[in-house]
């Protein structure tokens, strides 16, 4: 279709992509996306300077936004610690976020991370190197979404709703 419709559809694609291309800056604070530096997140002052959400990449962000459910800042760590594919601390984006946390009235680090193994070794490493910086540190709770039927979900899922139970 888009080539049948060069003019009318493919050439105004091009043009925005290029466009984007030429726009979109990495957000010098915390990593993500946007036409200014530092990126309108960061620039917010209703947001809650207290708090970090420390999340994979710009895709986590974008989805904790859509959600309206966290109102402070967030920290994008471009990926995750992976023994398998050779990616150590030193590729990530964790020495940002260190120093914010030194630097910054940061309270606390919201670790929005996988429930992967990566993911895990990514939180838990974390949670270890903030240790020493007095700030509170805390990961998404996990288990049953909500509307999920138990039949349909996979056993660790199950199992860890049961670790993470509270009273009704």
């Amino acid at each position: 279709m888009l080539l049948k419709r060069r003019d009318q559809l493919l050439a105004p694609l091009a043009e925005a992509l290029s466009e984007a291309a030429a726009r979109v800056k990495v957000c010098t604070t915390c990593g993500s996306l946007d036409t200014q530096d530092p990126c309108a997140i960061c620039s917010d002052p209703s947001r809650d300077r207290t708090l970090i959400c420390v999340v994979e990449e710009v895709g986590a962000l974008w989805a904790m936004e859509r959600a309206s459910a966290f109102r402070g800042r967030y920290h994008v760590l471009g990926g995750l610690l992976s023994a398998l594919d050779g990616i150590g601390p030193d590729a990530l984006r964790i020495g940002g976020l260190i120093a914010r946390v030194s630097e910054e009235a940061v309270q606390e680090v919201v670790l929005a991370l996988p429930a992967t193994v990566d993911g895990q070794t990514t939180a838990h490493y974390l949670a270890d190197r903030l240790s020493q910086s007095h700030v509170s540190v805390t990961v998404l709770a996990r288990g049953v979404p909500v509307g999920g039927e138990l039949d349909w979900l996979d056993d660790g899922t199950i199992a860890q709703a049961m670790r993470a139970r509270r009273p009704a």
